[in-house]
Formats: structure tokens, sequence, C-alpha cells
């Protein structure tokens, strides 16, 4: 089965054309390189997908026939991203709430130093 096909039936992504393109914006990883939507897949190979600013990875353990619905999905797909992945992504969500004044336009070399100083020692804690 085709990567962006597998992609649309595990329910990752709404369309097939919507998986199709992120494939070929080198966003989807098989076993650890980068492949084009027609290249085939095989169960137990690695998927990595970059999703919301995250590499998420999947193994696969089965090859569906069709889409399929929510509650099958876990029978064919299993995640292995590693849960600290998700919080980090939580806290800079949170902190992105800092709030600037308003007119004072885009940070300057020296603010965004600041604001990643305060995004690393969130993440170091």
């Amino acid at each position: 089965m085709r990567i962006d096909q597998y992609l649309w039936c595990v329910r990752l992504y709404k369309s097939r054309n919507i998986a199709n393109s992120v494939c070929k914006k080198g966003m989807i990883k098989l076993n650890g390189q980068k492949v084009k939507p027609s290249r085939d897949i095989l169960p137990l190979d690695y998927i990595e997908i970059r999703k919301d600013q995250i590499w998420r990875k999947f193994q696969i353990l089965d090859i569906p026939k069709t889409r399929m619905g929510a509650k099958l999905v876990p029978l064919y797909i299993f995640e292995k991203t590693d849960p600290s992945v998700f919080e980090i992504k939580e806290l800079q969500q949170l902190s992105g709430s800092k709030s600037r004044d308003e007119g004072t336009g885009r940070p300057t070399k020296k603010d965004r130093r600041e604001i990643d100083d305060l995004f690393i020692e969130q993440s170091e804690t």
C-alpha cells in the first residue's frame, strides 16, 4: 500500500490529497528517510510525521484494505512518540500567551533572545 493512502486509511489526515502534499513537502519519514507519496509500506516499518511542529513516531502493525472507523485504528498503527514532547509543546503554548504591549511591533533581536531563554529555562525544569 502507498504511504499516502495508508496515512489516510488510519485517519492521520482527512484526505489523500493532504497526505500526498505532506509527503511531497518532506514532512513524512519512513524508517528515518524522507519518502515520496508513492512509496510502499510494510508491517513493522516506522513512520515519523511532522504535525503541529512535533515529530510524531508510529509503528505500522498491519495494512488495512480500506479506510476504517476510528475505533479500529489501534489495530493497524501504534504511536511511539515520547510523552515529554507533548508536555514541552503544551508549555510553549502556555508561555506563548505572554502579552506584549500593543503597538510595539515585532520583537527585536534582543527581545527574541530573551523569549527563547524563557522557553529553554521552562523546558529544562
